[in-house]
């Protein structure tokens, strides 16, 4: 993303399905090639090469960034780390939903929500939500908290082993409980917390989870109504004294953003229901805070946990209306996802896992994936792309979405080593999903015209 103004795939990249190419393809002015026609699916299948990519080790405000090699193997590598998702104007964010494979109740009672809307912000989970009892992804809570009696769908499967805790505030709007003062020690931090800057502690997901069982909503936002549960918006607005930081070295870095999407805010804040203009960008996190297990990142940076495992499904509802704007990145709309530790560390600077190193041109990067990135300006073919070692991209394209929304599902299958991208004909963003639900998300296109097919190999 914005890395070059055209996509290129390298050397190491392989295809043995005639489907993302096409004699017909017309090259536009800048090299892209595209097929005739948008399509509705664009699948790509054997996502299951081991590989390596340079991970940042250290980094600091001096300019110093070492690096140090990192594996991957199994389904859905690298792309079973944490994944964070991008957002360029002009765009309209309407919905999004995360779903991980766990214990769904589809007759279990929804969580009672309270709406926070654009210009309040989030607060922290509560200190006294302890659970009792071992509870597993997927089951129903219900407790008594002050006095009122609420319930959630758990989403949390505990701690890791060598989670190490950090002061950074939690978004939440799971449940309708009153506001209060908190004392002290239970007020988050006015500065964000100093994250690991190094060491081996990196733990690679090993969640090869098949779709068998229902999946849960694991983070949600409504613009319309001004929720946000389970996930963080974040931008590259660092502003020290505020959130994040900046300087004249790596420039700025992640920062808690406010409603509008524009400035650095406090903690974090639900981004209203408004138009991204051409200019803006921004990042959705889980609202889970780094520990060890995120590996290096920018000192004073304000940094969450992506969106991991190798089986989940992300949803978005978007529009990208044509701003009629000309020049550098206008009137480019794009919806990509990263491996979160590129924008923890330096997301447009020279420090971080994206690219591979070039003494090694087969060793690629962490790993990028554009859903539906406009390559030129006042364009409507959004291209979709792989950037990893054995990267790719498909000629075909998703028609922008300019005169109203549309709901794209990323389903990634760690049973078929299989990444869906399709356009939804309708979606109710509801709690959770069945495993039949997934599988039709997953499901190749009837109407073939509508369909490619892309293979990593």
């Amino acid at each position: 993303m914005k890395y070059s103004s055209a996509v290129l795939v390298g050397g190491a990249a392989s295809v043995v399905s005639a489907g993302g190419f096409c004699a017909d393809s017309v090259q536009d002015a800048i090299g892209n090639f595209f097929c005739p026609g948008g399509v509705k699916q664009i699948k790509y299948d054997g996502l299951d090469i081991p590989g390596k990519y340079r991970a940042v080790a250290t980094m600091d405000a001096s300019g110093a960034c070492t690096y140090e090699d990192r594996p991957y193997s199994g389904p859905i590598a690298p792309y079973d780390e944490g994944l964070s998702m991008h957002f360029r104007g002009p765009l309209h964010l309407n919905n999004v939903a995360v779903y991980h494979p766990g214990k769904g109740k589809r007759d279990a009672p929804k969580a009672a929500h309270s709406k926070r809307h654009g210009h309040q912000h989030l607060h922290k989970k509560h200190q006294h939500q302890h659970q009792q009892e071992a509870r597993e992804v997927g089951d129903m809570v219900v407790a008594t908290i002050e006095g009122q009696v609420v319930s959630w769908l758990n989403t949390y499967a505990g701690p890791t082993a060598d989670a190490v805790p950090v002061d950074v505030p939690a978004a939440t709007t799971a449940a309708s409980i009153p506001e209060s003062t908190p004392s002290e020690s239970e007020k988050p931090s006015d500065k964000p917390s100093e994250k690991p800057s190094g060491g081996n502690s990196h733990k690679t997901p090993s969640s090869n989870t098949p779709i068998t069982g229902d999946f849960v909503r694991s983070a949600y936002y409504s613009a319309a109504d001004g929720v946000a549960d389970g996930l963080v918006f974040l931008a590259n607005v660092g502003s020290p004294g505020v959130s994040g930081t900046w300087d004249t070295v790596w420039g700025s870095s992640l920062a808690y953003v406010d409603e509008d999407g524009v400035s650095a805010a406090a903690s974090p804040t639900v981004l209203k229901d408004k138009l991204l203009d051409d200019s803006q960008e921004i990042a959705i996190f889980s609202d889970a805070p780094c520990d060890e297990s995120c590996g290096a990142t920018r000192p004073d940076t304000v940094a969450y946990k992506g969106f991991e495992g190798a089986s989940k499904v992300f949803v978005a509802e978007f529009s990208m209306p044509d701003s009629g704007k000309t020049g550098f990145n206008a009137n480019m709309p794009a919806y990509w996802m990263l491996n979160a530790a590129i924008p923890r560390t330096a997301q447009y600077a020279e420090c971080s896992c994206w690219k591979g190193d070039n003494e090694s041109p087969l060793q690629g990067g962490c790993g990028e994936l554009d859903v539906l990135e406009i390559l030129s300006s006042g364009d409507d073919r959004g291209k979709s792309t792989f950037h990893f070692a054995n990267g790719v991209g498909d000629s075909h394209y998703l028609d922008r979405p300019v005169n109203g929304p549309m709901t794209v599902a990323v389903v990634m299958d760690a049973a078929s080593s299989t990444v869906s991208i399709k356009v939804l004909d309708n979606f109710d963003f509801g709690t959770s999903l069945t495993s039949e639900q997934v599988q039709d998300m997953v499901a190749d296109e009837k109407e073939l015209n509508l369909f490619s097919l892309m293979t990593f190999g």
